[in-house]
């Protein structure tokens, strides 16, 4: 590891790592995660390009999910250093923002649209503070981009999948962050909904905001994003999608996997032409 030196400031964490750019939203050094002692992430580097759309993919089992979970702090990192803009997470999490899986959510919940998006200003507003109404026109306004104009009093369990997945959008929208981690997006939801997420992702990026998703779908790849990290505990490869999504790193990946995904993807094409 690089000598440490640090600024005089409290919680400051300044490295000597010429690696690394204190102006990349997200920095990761040397980053090593394990569950009961079996390494999942293993010395992972990587610094995000600003304003770009990320994918992440790799095998199941890879570590993506647990990628950005640790980068947030979420489980414990065995070692390594994550800063954001050059500083530690609790010093920029109001530039962050995250969308979880569907799955990891409890839809049972008794709360509405509206108190889900209105979290998304908590950080702002303090979890103390009532929700002002200046924060809810913000709410509001978040709901309406992504679709649910209408639906702010209807509880999430009264909600299909995609439309479950729009409310937790909305939530990240209302965070106004500069920095998104989102944990497959577009898992579970139909098409229509996919689009409408695209759309939006692509309208942050736009708008010079970073969008770093976990993503499993191979054939969208390079229609929906501008870089890419190809990880298997480490990572393989990473650039721009038109230099590191090649045959070589998808197999470097993926391995074996990657004939099967590949044989599986024209059945399905097949299905489609009815051939």
């Amino acid at each position: 590891m690089a000598n440490e030196s640090r600024s005089n400031s409290p919680g400051s964490l300044l490295f000597d790592r010429p690696e690394h750019s204190a102006d990349s939203p997200l920095s990761v050094h040397a980053m090593t995660v394990a569950y009961q002692r079996k390494p999942v992430l293993w010395d992972v580097d990587f610094d995000a390009p600003a304003g770009s759309m990320i994918a992440i993919i790799g095998p199941n089992g890879a570590g993506k999910s647990t990628f950005i979970k640790a980068c947030l702090g979420l489980v414990k990192r065995a070692s390594g250093i994550v800063e954001f803009w050059g500083s530690p997470y609790r010093d920029a999490r109001l530039r962050v923002g995250y969308v979880p899986q569907r799955e990891a959510v409890d839809w049972d919940f008794p709360v509405t649209v509206m108190d889900v998006v209105c979290m998304g200003r908590y950080g702002r507003a303090g979890w103390l503070r009532p929700i002002s109404r200046a924060d809810r026109q913000t709410a509001s306004e978040c709901i309406d981009r992504v679709g649910l104009a209408g639906f702010e009093s209807r509880q999430i369990s009264q909600l299909s999948g995609g439309q479950q997945q729009r409310v937790f959008l909305a939530r990240a929208l209302a965070q106004e962050a500069d920095l998104y981690f989102m944990d497959e997006p577009f898992a579970g939801v139909d098409a229509a909904t996919e689009r409408a997420i695209v759309r939006l992702l692509h309208d942050l990026r736009a708008r010079g905001t970073t969008v770093i998703c976990v993503h499993h779908d191979l054939q969208t790849v390079e229609t929906y994003f501008d870089h890419v990290v190809l990880m298997n505990m480490r990572i393989v490869a990473s650039g721009t999608v038109s230099a590191a999504f090649t045959p070589e790193n998808l197999r470097r990946t993926y391995g074996g996997r990657l004939t099967l995904l590949a044989e599986a993807s024209e059945a399905v094409a097949r299905a489609e032409r009815g051939t």
